[in-house]
């Protein structure tokens, strides 16, 4: 199969449509990463999503849809708040978790009674999603627990041969995934964080709980798994008062391979003896570079060194979740 990148036109579009009314799967920009688009409604189509990933079977997909469709018929009512936050947040970088009717397939949202959808803000998301006219499960746009992708040219050095079309809309500018927010309590609680924060939530609902997983239960959301983000090189992982291990890390692997850092702009000054990649000064700027230099660490490196930034809230919350995961961080242990 070749598998083309091409723009948002009226012809590429057509074919998309055509594309992902036969089963097919369709790569497309969003504000946030590349997504792994198929038809919602048909089992075969998801199950392809699945099976070109080598994604989990019990870590649930998101449903995108454009921004005038009826969800009414996929969601087994919602919340006041949810409405409020829909008027606020969408389309962006917010998933919400509702009751599902089970009118998609059974295999979006593995086995669980909810349905989580989002609205994304691309241009490009948006004019897919109109000429497909159906909820598109779609999850990130790379293998199963590489680093998601940030370029159309990223799916590709993922997929390339694999899947019929990438719909490049340029580089995303978000850089990480959407909040995953789950809107059938009483009170909303985000499962996954991202660009929109809990004080962003709080601000619309009064209040908003942040959930932390289990050891040993079902992912309520996508980018719940331990190890996810992942570049295809050796990592370590250190805090910013832990920077003298950081550096003895790097000399110890430069007599035989190619260390690089991966760190803040003020650390980035501290080091400026050594290579390493900038993630930026801002939460936005981080969050918008991680990704990107996670793919450009792996391509150089033969091991990459996180430093962990100082800032933690906030954005920074989400972009702290995907650095962490991409290390094999948990709860202070690491994967070397």
């Amino acid at each position: 199969m070749e598998t083309k990148i091409v723009s948002c036109s009226r012809g590429w579009l057509d074919l998309a449509k055509k594309l992902i009314g036969e089963g097919e799967v369709v790569a497309f920009h969003t504000e946030t990463v590349y997504g792994l688009g198929a038809n919602a409604f048909s089992d075969e189509a998801v199950l392809k999503v699945f099976a070109l990933k080598g994604r989990p079977a019990d870590n649930p997909l998101i449903v995108h849809v454009h921004r005038d469709y009826d969800i009414s018929s996929l969601i087994d009512g919602e919340p006041p708040y949810a409405a409020a936050l829909r008027r606020t947040f969408l389309p962006g970088p917010l998933t919400m978790v509702y009751p599902s009717t089970g009118k998609v397939s059974k295999y979006v949202s593995c086995g669980l009674d909810t349905l989580a959808i989002r609205v994304p803000s691309s241009p490009t998301a948006q004019a897919f999603l109109k000429a497909a006219d159906l909820p598109v499960a779609a999850p990130s746009a790379n293998l199963s627990k590489h680093v998601s992708p940030v370029t159309a040219r990223h799916v590709f050095d993922d997929f390339n041969g694999k899947i019929p079309l990438i719909l490049d809309g340029g580089a995303c500018s978000g850089g990480i995934e959407s909040t995953v927010l789950d809107c059938t309590g009483e009170v909303p609680q985000i499962l996954r964080e991202g660009l929109v924060t809990r004080e962003m939530i709080a601000q619309v609902t009064g209040e908003c709980k942040v959930y932390r997983a289990r050891s040993g239960e079902k992912p309520k959301s996508p980018g719940m798994a331990y190890k996810h983000y992942a570049p295809r090189c050796k990592t370590a992982y250190f805090t910013a008062e832990e920077l003298e291990k950081a550096v003895a890390c790097y000399e110890s692997e430069e007599e035989s391979g190619a260390p690089c850092f991966l760190c803040e702009s003020a650390v980035c000054a501290l080091l400026k003896n050594y290579r390493a990649l900038d993630l930026g000064g801002a939460p936005e700027e981080m969050a918008r570079r991680l990704y990107a230099l996670l793919r450009k660490g792996e391509r150089q490196a033969t091991l990459l060194i996180g430093i962990e930034p100082r800032e933690k809230e906030g954005v920074m919350a989400g972009v702290m979740n995907r650095m962490k995961r991409a290390f094999g961080v948990e709860h202070g242990t690491e994967e070397r």
